[in-house]
């Protein structure tokens, strides 16, 4: 199948799965943590997995690809910044970055052992 097919529909469903979780939780339930997390350490696993092409395009660059989210990140942490909540604003990039990092390495380590 054309990669870039595969990379749009996993899009597709990576999209429809952020915004179904993001309609279920509110906005300070740290729904943006929570994907970013839990999609990081999917690709993580899908990386370290031996998994063909065509998978890891689906699924690792379409569907993890748009569910987790970098600009609603930014955009939270830089709102949390600008309403006076420096503190919040720092530990949410904090957690992101080394969250996510930890959740590719966790992932792959998993992988990696079973």
């Amino acid at each position: 199948m054309n990669p870039a097919l595969l990379v749009g529909l996993g899009g597709v469903f990576g999209a429809l799965a952020r915004y179904l979780l993001g309609e279920r939780a509110d906005a300070h339930s740290g729904d943006t943590l929570a994907v970013n997390l839990l999609g990081s350490f999917l690709l993580g696993a899908l990386v370290a997995a031996p998994v063909g092409a065509p998978l890891l395009q689906f699924l690792g660059t379409g569907f993890c690809g748009a569910f987790t989210t970098f600009s609603s990140f930014a955009f939270e942490t830089v709102r949390l910044a600008e309403t006076g909540e420096p503190g919040r604003a720092f530990g949410n990039a904090a957690a992101n970055l080394v969250g996510t990092l930890l959740a590719v390495g966790l992932g792959a380590l998993l992988v990696s052992v079973v």
